[in-house]
């Protein structure tokens, strides 16, 4: 069967998801952990892409960039897996594939669904019962967007840079977020679109992204999300 065609759109927020190969870890020690994150600063800047938030989990990777141009999310993950694969084999005596094929992606709509998203990828260690609080996990943007932590990484999107007038208003807006927990159906919805590489967001935005790659099959759903109390237990993807 062909693969389905990448939606990307420049400027359009995408929730890119790598796995290890047969969820097999892609951090082995603290030091992979950083020269990931310094290669996908590096390869990201020459992508011209934007990363607003991430996840490095022990075996996949969470990223929410935006770009230039449609194709630099797909020439930095190239750069980037090429080049740490090539690390991680040398560092830990190994050959052979170290991803799960090509990443996963979905595009996101860019207004209250962006924010959305950046939880769901920042709460992914809670999620997991790997830390309480998504600031004691230390491979995650979260302290960047919550406090002001020091990550060349992290570009703050416009959506965030509206959550108030000066950066402490907007810390402050951002954390308290995080007190409401993303319900059972977001969740759903996020793991659907990034499995299917389809779009997320209200269904006018569905229906659009849809229609200019000639898709009818977005998955979405009308209206604005719930933010309603979910589980933090739930596995995450």
């Amino acid at each position: 069967m062909a693969r389905r065609p990448r939606l990307i759109l420049p400027a359009v927020p995408l929730h890119i998801i790598q796995r290890g190969n047969n969820r097999h870890p892609c951090f082995a020690c603290e030091a992979d952990y950083l020269v990931y994150l310094t290669l996908a600063g590096r390869y990201a800047a020459e992508a011209t892409c934007q990363v607003h938030a991430y996840v490095l989990m022990s075996n996949h990777v969470h990223l929410l960039l935006s770009s230039g141009n449609a194709t630099g999310p797909s020439v930095l993950m190239r750069r980037l897996g090429q080049h740490y694969v090539q690390y991680f084999n040398r560092r830990h005596a190994r050959t052979g594939t170290l991803w799960e094929g090509r990443f996963r992606s979905c595009l996101v709509d860019h207004e209250r669904y962006l924010l959305i998203c950046q939880r769901y990828i920042e709460l992914n260690p809670v999620r997991a019962g790997m830390v309480a609080d998504p600031g004691h996990y230390r491979w995650s943007s979260y302290r960047a967007n919550a406090f002001g932590d020091d990550n060349p990484l992290v570009t703050p999107h416009l959506i965030y840079t509206g959550l108030g007038r000066h950066e402490g208003e907007r810390r402050a807006t951002y954390r308290s977020l995080f007190k409401e927990a993303l319900s059972d159906q977001l969740l759903t919805q996020i793991r659907q679109a990034s499995k299917s590489n389809a779009p997320f967001g209200p269904q006018a935005f569905v229906d659009e992204m849809s229609r200019l790659h000639g898709r009818p099959d977005g998955i979405g759903r009308r209206g604005r999300p719930k933010l309603a109390r979910g589980n933090l237990s739930e596995k995450v993807l």
